[in-house]
């Protein structure tokens, strides 16, 4: 259930179409439903604007397909299945011949995509090419979620004139995503160039002392550039999601 099914069930009881019991019953209908192996929560998207997503790693391909089905059963216009490896994904197509595999994001979607209806555009960029699966997973995530991506791959700091050969389009965006394993230093670069808020990416990508990624984490965290967040590592998801939210607010 999201918000236009709740306002439909009030303006019909205005009308006199539904019982004032009959609206009440609908609205509090559970809001989460017990597969036994999982409880997807049919009421996220009315409590927080986004529905719930599923978390594919450590999910047999029986109980994605459950929950894909109720979430769809449910009304559920368009279903996300985040780091879905080939071999799910391929198995739960056999199932759901809907799903939609995006192989470097490693994320399976259901149903169709929304027209974007964002404030601007999100600017997903990257360190270098190593970087393009997690970057593809925020890049994916915010287009799912209604928003307009740009993607600006393979700008980091070993090359800067790469970077800055794309101002145009840094300056342009409403959020930026910066996406970078190594030492990640893109994010503080691009947060001293943008006058948007910046969503750092540290990931695992780098030899021996990047520490699978602590290094680049530990250098988003320090920046000295006012403006920049940043999520956990190789949490291309969570940057999405959250860029998606900046992209959408406006003041009442």
């Amino acid at each position: 259930m999201n918000k236009q099914n709740t306002l439909d069930i009030l303006q019909k009881v205005r009308a006199g179409e539904v019982t004032p019991e009959d609206a009440l019953m609908k609205l509090c209908t559970k809001p989460f439903e017990d597969l036994g192996y999982a409880k997807p929560d049919h009421h996220r998207e009315l409590r927080q604007g986004i529905p719930e997503v599923i978390y594919g790693a450590g999910k047999t391909p029986e109980q994605i397909t459950g929950i894909v089905n109720a979430m769809t059963e449910r009304g559920q216009r368009l279903v996300l299945i985040t780091r879905l490896l080939p071999d799910a994904a391929e198995a739960v197509g056999k199932n759901i011949p809907a799903l939609q595999y995006h192989e470097t994001a490693r994320i399976g979607t259901v149903g169709e995509f929304p027209k974007p209806d964002g404030i601007g555009k999100i600017v997903v960029a990257t360190g270098g090419t190593s970087d393009m699966p997690v970057a593809e997973e925020a890049a994916v995530t915010a287009e799912a979620l209604g928003n307009d991506v740009v993607r600006l791959y393979d700008v980091g700091v070993a090359g800067l004139h790469r970077l800055l050969s794309r101002l145009d389009v840094i300056m342009s965006a409403q959020v930026i995503i910066a996406v970078a394993g190594m030492e990640g230093a893109l994010a503080s670069v691009v947060g001293g160039l943008a006058d948007c808020p910046v969503i750092g990416v540290p990931t695992s990508v780098g030899y021996g002392a990047s520490f699978n990624g602590v290094s680049a984490l530990l250098t988003m965290l320090n920046s000295c550039a006012s403006g920049v967040s940043v999520v956990n590592i190789d949490n291309g998801f969570g940057a999405g999601y959250l860029a998606s939210i900046i992209n959408h607010q406006t003041i009442s």
